[in-house]
């Protein structure tokens, strides 16, 4: 299988990477787009060791659409669904864990509604940056980026909003949390990610966490776009709690960086194996607990 990697990867420019990267694509009510999600990872399969999925437990055959496009992957392809929905930042943290209990070096976060694509990120990795930084977040909003389809209102409020953040952590952040980024695990794994919110605000915490803990982070422009993707975010809802959530950071900063931001604990941070494209016989939704 290696050798076919290899082969396929020198046709298209693409030099192999043996390092332990872990591709880890959220998912949610995404059937139409989780398919050409993971077959945007067709061709450069080379770079990376493995992938998951994990479903938040979706309504619809999200689950299925995923385990059909990873059949035509060449390379290891897990599917999960958590055991509870967990929300997006409840999500992250199973595959932290997993990552860090499976020994990868570096995780890649693709969301599962093909809004991003992975050949933003590529040339990153060919060129060895992942390993000069502690993450590569992908930014919808600095010079270079293309955005299609995302309405200029929207546009303008991530901009004032990246100018606030910016202001209050003392860095330029370009984008407060897109859906595509690289992670070096073991910067992650003294994160103390664990107390963060599990919803969509997860991404504010890390930022401005990893601002804080002094991070090397680099941006880097990316392509993204919207067409037949249902955006799960209330605008109103969201941007009061963005504004809540950094009022903490500025004036209780302790409480922001340590406090417990959810009502789980690390335990309740695990997922069902559904599809495991390396075995003959399919497991029967295996729970995967972080340890």
């Amino acid at each position: 299988m290696l050798s076919t990697f290899l082969e396929k990867s020198s046709k298209m420019g693409i030099t192999p990477n043996r390092e332990g990267i872990l591709v880890f694509i959220p998912a949610y009510n995404c059937a139409r787009q989780i398919g050409r999600t993971l077959l945007q990872l067709k061709g450069c399969e080379a770079l990376f060791r493995e992938v998951i999925v994990v479903d938040n437990r979706s309504t619809d055959d999200t689950v299925k659409s995923a385990i059909s496009a990873a059949a035509q992957l060449d390379l290891p392809v897990r599917v999960m669904q958590n055991w509870d929905n967990l929300g997006l930042g409840g999500s992250h943290k199973s595959a932290f864990a997993y990552a860090a209990r499976e020994g990868f070096d570096f995780l890649v976060v693709l969301h599962g509604d093909d809004q991003g694509s992975i050949r933003d990120l590529l040339p990153h990795i060919e060129r060895g940056e992942h390993r000069t930084v502690d993450c590569l977040l992908g930014a919808r909003f600095m010079p270079g980026s293309r955005l299609e389809g995302y309405s200029a209102f929207r546009t303008f409020g991530n901009e004032v909003f990246n100018l606030l953040f910016s202001a209050a952590s003392g860095k330029r952040l370009y984008d407060l949390g897109s859906g595509l980024n690289m992670y070096r695990v073991d910067a992650v794994r003294n994160l103390r990610y664990q107390g963060f919110a599990d919803d969509l605000t997860f991404n504010y915490f890390m930022i401005l966490a990893t601002v804080w803990r002094r991070w090397k982070i680099r941006f880097f422009p990316i392509s993204w776009r919207e067409d037949d993707q249902v955006s799960n975010v209330k605008l109103t809802r969201q941007s009061l709690q963005v504004l809540k959530l950094l009022t903490t950071f500025v004036f209780r900063r302790r409480d922001f960086l340590d406090g417990q931001h959810t009502i789980r604990s690390p335990d309740d941070y695990r997922f069902d194996t559904v599809y495991d494209s390396t075995l003959s016989t399919q497991p029967s939704g295996q729970p995967d607990v972080p340890r």
